[in-house]
């Protein structure tokens, strides 16, 4: 397995670094990113709850106090922490908690930063982009404190799914959205398969 080495966002002249976003159903904001030149890997999990080592029920059942996540593996010299947080803040919508489909405070919005830089780039986006939503953006910026990777059925789900209904009548349109803004490009970029293994829950 290619090994990574992170640091702080951008700084000791390091290529690669790590992201955790959540907002909705991990499926959703996973197939946005796995689309997004410049990343490495996209893993599903749970992050910010109190329960070690959580299962998906017992996250869906509110019994954890988890979020749906996922970890970004990313290329700085192709993207930047900040052009993650644009992406971000148009892959789902960040002053909603709640929608028909996607019920519960494991969907809540949120950023968890791993370090100073991300804290500052993370409240910097946020006050910027509040002028752009009609109500309060009820996003959280939270310190990380441990990831959960999701069971493999988890990963990649759209991508191994495409014609499953809550594909085809949520994640479908989503992309087809972002694609015809041109937040993602419209075809999908092509990630190590090592990624369904990959993901640490440190």
């Amino acid at each position: 397995m290619r090994a990574l080495t992170f640091v702080d966002s951008g700084q000791n002249g390091a290529s690669n670094d790590i992201a955790y976003l959540a907002g909705g159903p991990f499926w959703c904001l996973e197939a946005v990113f796995r689309r997004v030149p410049g990343i490495f890997t996209v893993t599903s999990g749970f992050a910010d709850g109190k329960t070690e080592n959580p299962t998906f029920a017992q996250v869906c059942n509110g019994q954890t106090g988890h979020c749906e996540a996922i970890q970004v593996e990313f290329d700085l010299k192709q993207i930047s922490y900040e052009k993650l947080l644009a992406i971000f803040w148009k892959a789902h919508d960040p002053t909603r908690l709640n929608s028909s489909f996607e019920v519960g405070t494991q969907y809540r919005s949120m950023i968890l930063y791993r370090n100073k830089y991300q804290r500052l780039m993370a409240e910097l986006s946020r006050e910027k982009m509040r002028a752009g939503f009609n109500h309060p953006v009820a996003t959280e910026i939270v310190p990380f404190k441990k990831f959960y990777k999701a069971d493999i059925h988890h990963q990649g789900y759209y991508d191994k799914n495409i014609n499953a209904p809550y594909c085809q009548l949520i994640i479908a349109p989503r992309l087809q959205a972002l694609q015809n803004r041109g937040v993602i490009p419209k075809t999908r970029v092509d990630l190590p398969p090592s990624q369904l293994i990959a993901g640490s829950q440190t």
